[in-house]
């Protein structure tokens, strides 16, 4: 059986673990070295990427899981998960460390603060019609070649600034939304990413 493990340090954690152990893996939250060398993916839950990336520093996990990553091992991150797989961020701080992996820039805090946090129904490639909730969440404001885009916010007057952008992504094996499918209960983008892990291994 596929181990994917979610990285916990900060963020919603224990979401993406009882939503991967839905999706028939064995799910296993990482702090150290040794237990990223056990899992066959992981997961970078949402949270405060700039937190996050320093506790990375903190914990000696910056340079194994980027290694990692740019060996081939599958990813999956979502809101602030996002923002540390992107090669680039917008309205980062100068101290951030970035994990690499995706070739796309992203904006931090895009759709706005804690209070402009919503929902929307989108149509997800390969998954079909999601529910999404954007808490804090990025955008991608540009994708290199290779990237495959996923979903957008729907062009609506309702989305506002946010109609038709990014708001998901893969390249190769790393997998990458603006917004939290593991506060919904919809398993199926966790089972996309395990379905990525199983191919990997």
């Amino acid at each position: 059986m596929s181990v994917v493990g979610v990285l916990a340090l900060q963020g919603d954690v224990r979401e993406h673990l009882v939503a991967l152990a839905e999706a028939d893996v064995l799910a296993r939250p990482i702090r150290r070295p040794e237990e990223l060398a056990e899992v066959d993916g992981v997961v970078l839950p949402g949270g405060e990427s700039t937190a996050i990336s320093r506790l990375l520093a903190t914990f000696e996990l910056l340079e194994p899981l980027r290694a990692r990553i740019a060996e081939g091992m599958p990813a999956y991150g979502s809101c602030a998960g996002m923002i540390l797989l992107a090669d680039e961020v917008l309205d980062g701080r100068p101290d951030q460390h970035q994990l690499g992996g995706l070739d796309i820039v992203v904006r931090r805090n895009a759709f706005g603060r804690q209070v402009d946090s919503f929902e929307a129904e989108l149509d997800f490639t390969d998954v079909g019609d999601v529910h999404a909730v954007f808490i804090r969440a990025p955008w991608v404001e540009k994708t290199g070649e290779g990237v495959e885009v996923l979903a957008r916010v729907p062009d609506s007057v309702e989305a506002g600034d946010a109609a038709g952008r990014i708001v998901a992504v893969r390249q190769g094996h790393v997998l990458a939304t603006s917004f939290h499918p593991e506060l919904t209960g919809d398993g199926r983008v966790h089972r996309f990413f395990v379905d990525m892990v199983r191919a990997a291994g």
